[in-house]
């Protein structure tokens, strides 16, 4: 029978890497939830409003390593996720014992496999947990949270995931979370080039978008892109939440997964087609949604 008069358990000191328009408003959360927090960042000043609110702040991620019994990353690209975690300075070679590694990017899944047994084999665990929700689930705490690990690295990351996620999921072992981001990923960018065509057509056929999107939300056309996509075009609001240009990494990873599997995926095909050409014509820093900007009237 536990002693009434314990103390509760101190919680975890977590180390949160990559401070951009996804990952500040994670480690907000975070703090909010009441854990120690230690911060890293290549450009001091998005440290500044996690500082105020109470972080702590690492001169390199080798030191951040050392101080955190859970380290997560929230980074761009494939190759960031690796330094940071397999570099000479990474986490790899300086955490502590036991650690907990989560990384919340869009990875390769050769690399969270790759992730996986490093940490396996220095007595450490790792979970490949993308995210889904955008900077404004990640703000409201509302994230989705794919992850790939075992049952007892989950059980560990849960009360740190659930400060930013609100449905957060174990899917398999390793590589599993990747998995299903990369499902999701092709999903999000298929219905938001679709949603930006529809609202284009509707536009121009003169349906009034107000009434279009009461209807579309009792049929079977209805998406969250949709709803999402149509805000944005009202609101004349194409600021990135993520930006076209990052999709062309996690299409690509998703042509690949289903290369090696031997499907053929034409529909990623063409969205890749069309991801390429908005790039061409200077909309790789914009939102999704500014695809709606290639049609007439846009």
């Amino acid at each position: 029978m536990p002693d009434a008069g314990a103390s509760p358990a101190a919680p975890p000191v977590v180390g949160f890497i990559g401070t951009g328009a996804m990952g500040r408003p994670m480690a907000h959360n975070l703090l909010r939830a009441g854990f120690p927090l230690v911060v890293f960042t290549r450009t001091a000043s998005r440290a500044a409003p996690l500082v105020e609110a109470g972080a702590d702040v690492a001169g390199s991620v080798a030191a951040l390593a050392a101080r955190c019994d859970v380290v997560v990353a929230c980074l761009d690209t494939v190759a960031a996720s690796e330094a940071v975690f397999l570099g000479d300075d990474g986490v790899a070679a300086h955490a502590r014992p036991g650690a907990l590694w989560i990384d919340h990017a869009t990875i390769t899944p050769a690399l969270a496999v790759r992730l996986g047994v490093e940490a396996e084999a220095r007595g450490m665990a790792f979970l490949d947990a993308p995210v889904s929700g955008g900077p404004e689930g990640a703000a409201k705490g509302t994230l989705a949270i794919m992850a790939g690990g075992s049952e007892a690295a989950f059980a560990r990351a849960v009360p740190v995931m659930s400060a930013y996620g609100q449905v957060v999921r174990r899917m398999g072992p390793v590589g599993s979370g990747t998995h299903t981001k990369l499902v999701n990923q092709l999903l999000t960018f298929v219905h938001g080039m679709v949603a930006a065509e529809a609202i284009a057509l509707a536009q121009g056929l003169g349906v009034s978008l107000e009434a279009m999107a009461e209807v579309l939300r009792a049929s079977f056309g209805h998406s969250r892109m949709l709803d999402r996509t149509l805000a944005r075009v009202q609101a004349g609001d194409f600021v990135a939440g993520a930006t076209l240009r990052l999709y062309t990494k996690d299409l690509a990873i998703t042509r690949e997964a289903g290369a090696a599997l031997g499907i053929p995926l034409p529909v990623l095909a063409h969205a890749e087609g069309v991801l390429g050409e908005a790039v061409a014509e200077g909309l790789g820093d914009r939102d999704i949604a500014a695809l709606r900007l290639r049609y007439p009237g846009g």
